[in-house]
């Protein structure tokens, strides 16, 4: 329900002057000598000046430059490949005598499978030893007994009926507003809108003619480089790899009987047997919906517990003593950083000068390298032939005119300013619009510039 000090929503509001009170002031009067908090936002104060800040920093000040020394470096000596030629002969070479190598023979012994004509003979113990019972089923211990509505009626009282004691009603004061009359006569439907509101003539929408397309009159090289420099060269067709396909096997029919013929004996299955459902029968008599508490409740007209509030308590203008133990009692420390505790190394620097022969450096003999030869392909196209650049978009791109904005300079482009809206932006009208056609209307339109 908050109202905020907003400006009108409309076209032209110079007129109109906001309103800066809310409803929590229009309603609510101030009480005695109460006065709301004063605000801890400091308040806006121009700040004088106190004079041009120094630059200087305690790093500025506590910084001694050095001077920095470049890393020496050692010049790389000149390759000289020495004459001679490189022995290329192993010890491998040198001391390896050639066999001939036969197949290996397997040291796994031959699978041997022994097989009879025999039929295999197998009985399971679960077919043996099983034997089909007949389960009979267990009879209900359940004894069955009709329900026999009491006769007598209940005589103990409830915890309601002793606890209970009947208070006089106070029903609560009605917040409902007074009935307000209607003011008499017709509605007046006026709005600031519909007064203040100035109608403007629209122009049609300008519409851009479509410019027409002018074709090229040089003709177009269709000639890749696939079709000048590819020669189709006659072949043979690759031979498939895949395996001629056999049938492997006979159209006659199986003359023999298999082992499940044999041994599979059909037995009887008859359908398990389902316990039929007892019908329902509802009961004939009527049921008693009487209770105790029904015929024994009297019902009383009870008013609302009134809140159990605090009495007002009287108001000080004292200053509030913020004085606490803690506040006398505590004392802020000193704390100073903790230096880094570093362990001294165990293992001592070097003091000599390092040594820096390698084992490389020491056993590498430089051999006569042997350029690899070039792969690349000649060149096909002479390059004395000038290249020729045009393409699509250079021939056929028309150039746009750029849109200025005429908040820049209206004087110059033709514009005059109108007015400016409520949200800052300025409106520039042209001096000497241009007609696309006898039914526009003489009123230039309004143009929109950056505020």
């Amino acid at each position: 329900r908050h109202r905020c000090c907003h400006r009108p929503t409309k076209f032209y509001d110079y007129e109109v002057q906001p309103s800066h009170k809310t409803e929590y002031l229009e309603k609510y009067p101030g009480y005695g000598n109460v006065y709301p908090p004063e605000s801890c936002k400091p308040k806006p104060e121009a700040h004088e000046d106190q004079g041009r800040m120094d630059g200087t920093t305690t790093f500025k000040a506590d910084y001694l430059p050095y001077e920095i020394l470049t890393r020496p470096f050692r010049p790389q000596a000149e390759y000289r490949p020495k004459s001679g030629k490189i022995d290329l002969g192993t010890i491998y070479q040198r001391d390896y005598s050639p066999h001939k190598v036969g197949p290996v023979t397997l040291a796994r012994p031959r699978e041997r499978k022994h097989t009879s004509d025999a039929k295999l003979d197998t009985i399971p113990t679960y077919r043996d030893d099983y034997r089909l019972r007949k389960g009979e089923r267990t009879e209900s211990c359940k004894v069955e007994r009709a329900y026999e509505p009491p006769s007598e009626r209940f005589g103990n009282p409830s915890t309601f009926q002793d606890d209970y004691f009947p208070r006089q009603p106070n029903p609560p004061q009605s917040c409902k507003p007074c009935d307000t009359k209607l003011a008499e006569g017709p509605f007046d439907a006026n709005t600031i809108h519909r007064t203040a509101y100035v109608i403007h003539e629209m122009e049609p929408m300008f519409v851009r003619p479509r410019e027409e397309y002018k074709p090229c009159d040089e003709p177009f090289e269709d000639l890749t480089t696939h079709q000048r420099d590819f020669k189709g060269v006659p072949g043979e067709q690759a031979k498939s790899c895949k395996p001629e396909n056999g049938k492997v096997g006979s159209d006659d029919p199986f003359k023999g009987t298999t082992e499940f013929q044999d041994r599979y004996q059909p037995y009887l299955v008859t359908a398990p047997e389902f316990p039929k459902p007892k019908e329902y029968v509802p009961p004939t008599d009527k049921m008693d919906l009487r209770s105790s508490n029904r015929l024994d409740y009297v019902s009383h007209k009870v008013a609302p517990r009134a809140p159990i509030k605090p009495a007002p308590g009287r108001k000080t203008t004292a200053p509030f003593q913020g004085k606490t133990t803690t506040k006398e009692h505590y004392q802020p420390w000193i704390i100073c950083r903790q230096e880094l505790i570093k362990k001294e190394g165990e293992i001592q620097k070097p003091t000599g000068k390092i040594s820096s022969l390698t084992t490389f450096r020491s056993h590498y003999i430089p051999h006569q390298p042997n350029p690899p030869q070039s792969f690349k392909p000649v060149e096909a196209v002479a390059s004395g032939v000038p290249f020729k650049g045009e393409t699509l978009y250079r021939t056929e791109y028309i150039p746009k005119k750029p849109v200025l904005c005429p908040g820049q300079d209206p004087d110059a482009m033709g514009y005059v300013y109108v007015n400016t809206d409520s949200q800052g932006h300025k409106f520039y009208r042209h001096v000497s619009p241009e007609r696309s056609g006898p039914s526009c209307s003489p009123m230039p339109e309004e143009v929109p510039a950056v505020s």
